[in-house]
């Protein structure tokens, strides 16, 4: 697979193509069903794939501070969309000029002279162009040229719920990392590079691998029992993790910090995935470092008498 960054680097690297197009956040069951959907007209096509992202995402473009919180990083949903048989990933640099242009400017100059898409599918509730006034009704107008075909998916229902990137923030909220994973079709998982810290962990006596989130906002909060992979060697681990701010040491970006459990070596510079087994407690601000001690050792106590029970 391929990543394009930005429309003007496009460079003929392929003369028509079948298009997909949205934020993907979390690369969900629905997202899933709809790149499924393409690789399958592509190959009928034999045309290659594409799916267009906008980064940063509209919404965090727009109101970084309201946005909701984000599932997956920039590098996150390439690999999982990566996995799913995706020729093409154009990554598109959402700015005020892009913002500005209009649905139907979008349509002509860059999805038909530009990428010369020859079938296009969407989500049924996407929505682009300027004052979000491009739509599904709005690109069947294009097909009586047969410029291209297009469709739209219907939405992915589990149990009644609709497949979506909300709903799977609202599972995570409610730390249902169950109900997550069914949306998901995967245990929800961060992955990151482990970063050098202010080693105050390790003062504690609790030594942590540092993450930085690479995202506006995560969508946990808290401290959790998790299970930690090392994409270096494969080595499995189980740990406890707190992701936030860190209010004790007047934290002001969050973080995620991971403990493991019997492991001592060196690390910085690796990746790690780190996936989210239960939640233990919220985040909060303690009186002292001491008190702050005496509540870590709490949480790797009942972590480790949960991980007990789950592996027996």
């Amino acid at each position: 697979m391929k990543i394009i960054r930005g429309i003007a680097n496009l460079n003929n690297q392929f003369s028509q193509c079948v298009l997909t197009l949205g934020n993907f956040d979390g690369v969900h069951l629905g997202h899933q069903q709809l790149i499924n959907h393409l690789i399958e007209q592509g190959k009928k096509l034999n045309l290659p794939t594409v799916v267009m992202l906008f980064e940063p995402q509209p919404l965090e473009f727009f109101s970084k501070q309201n946005a909701p919180a984000r599932l997956t990083s920039f590098k996150e949903k390439v690999q999982l969309i990566e996995k799913l048989g995706i020729d093409y990933i154009i990554a598109v640099p959402f700015t005020q000029t892009f913002a500005n242009m209009s649905a139907a400017n979008f349509i002509q100059d860059w999805l038909i002279n530009q990428l010369q898409a020859k079938y296009i599918v969407i989500g049924d509730d996407f929505r682009f162009g300027h004052e979000r006034k491009g739509d599904i009704t709005l690109l069947q107008q294009y097909t009586h040229n047969n410029q291209f075909a297009v469709e739209s998916m219907p939405t992915f229902v589990y149990n009644t719920l609709r497949v979506s990137s909300t709903a799977v923030r609202e599972a995570l909220f409610n730390s249902d990392f169950k109900l997550a994973h069914c949306l998901l079709g995967r245990h929800y998982t961060i992955q990151g590079k482990v970063v050098h810290g202010n080693a105050l962990a390790r003062q504690l006596g609790f030594p942590t691998a540092n993450i930085h989130l690479n995202r506006s906002k995560p969508a946990l909060q808290g401290v959790y029992l998790v299970k930690v992979r090392n994409c270096c060697d494969d080595q499995h681990y189980h740990g406890i993790a707190n992701i936030g701010i860190r209010p004790t040491i007047q934290g002001k970006k969050a973080i995620l910090e991971v403990n493991l459990f019997d492991f001592s070596g060196d690390i910085y510079g690796q990746y790690l995935d780190v996936t989210f087994v239960r939640k233990l407690r919220d985040e909060k601000k303690f009186d002292s470092l001491t008190d702050l001690q005496q509540q870590i050792a709490q949480d790797v106590c009942t972590a480790q008498q949960i991980s007990a029970k789950l592996t027996n």
